[in-house]
């Protein structure tokens, strides 16, 4: 079997990231892990993704000053150099020009912290708590231009209770995070798109 080689993009500590990798060590993994790539020097995941054997590249957008296609033309050659078969967005926070996403198309996944297509964007556990929702979650879908749009292929749901605060909301969602994104992945990996439900 071949291994579909994957890049994986990260802005902060890369927990996603960190749950995609561990479960690609499973040696009967359709992927692995070619890059772990940040847009910030100072990620907390870079360092995380050295201890686990896994390359590294950062791509300073601060260097290209409002220049996206420079920055993201950067981005593509470290992608290449790496050999790069499939593209986990893992808390990478920077919009993508629709010529990088179609570079990538079919072939890019990102999560979210809401279940699309409610709350697209920002601050989705502190919109989730003043819409008075009763549950809330984080979806994987596939990337497009329009933002937070893409195919969804996998949600995952958590009960919303009376005393949560955004921060709390977020903290316990992030186990289910960790759960639905590599459960998603694994299948996406070989072409399966049917998608993932976890309820907590």
């Amino acid at each position: 079997m071949t291994r579909r080689r994957t890049a994986i993009l990260i802005s902060g500590g890369g927990s996603n990231m960190v749950a995609l990798a561990r479960d690609m060590v499973d040696p009967d993994h359709p992927a692995r892990p070619c890059l772990v790539l940040s847009n910030r020097p100072d990620a907390g995941g870079l360092a995380r993704a050295e201890e686990m054997g896994i390359a590294t590249a950062v791509v300073d957008h601060r260097n290209f000053k409002g220049d996206r296609p420079a920055f993201e033309a950067e981005v593509t050659r470290a992608l290449e150099a790496a050999e790069t078969d499939l593209v986990c967005l893992a808390g990478f926070m920077r919009i993508l020009t629709a010529e990088f996403i179609d570079r990538w198309a079919g072939r890019m996944l990102n999560i979210h912290p809401s279940i699309l297509p409610l709350f697209p964007g920002l601050h989705t556990h502190a919109r989730a708590l003043e819409a008075g929702m009763a549950i809330h979650g984080c979806t994987v879908h596939e990337v497009i231009s329009d933002l937070d749009a893409g195919p969804i292929l996998g949600q995952a749901v958590i009960p919303v209770r009376q005393d949560d605060t955004p921060d709390a909301l977020a903290a316990r969602l992030l186990p289910m995070e960790h759960r639905l994104y590599p459960a998603v992945f694994r299948r996406f990996a070989i072409g399966d798109r049917t998608p993932v439900s976890l309820t907590s």
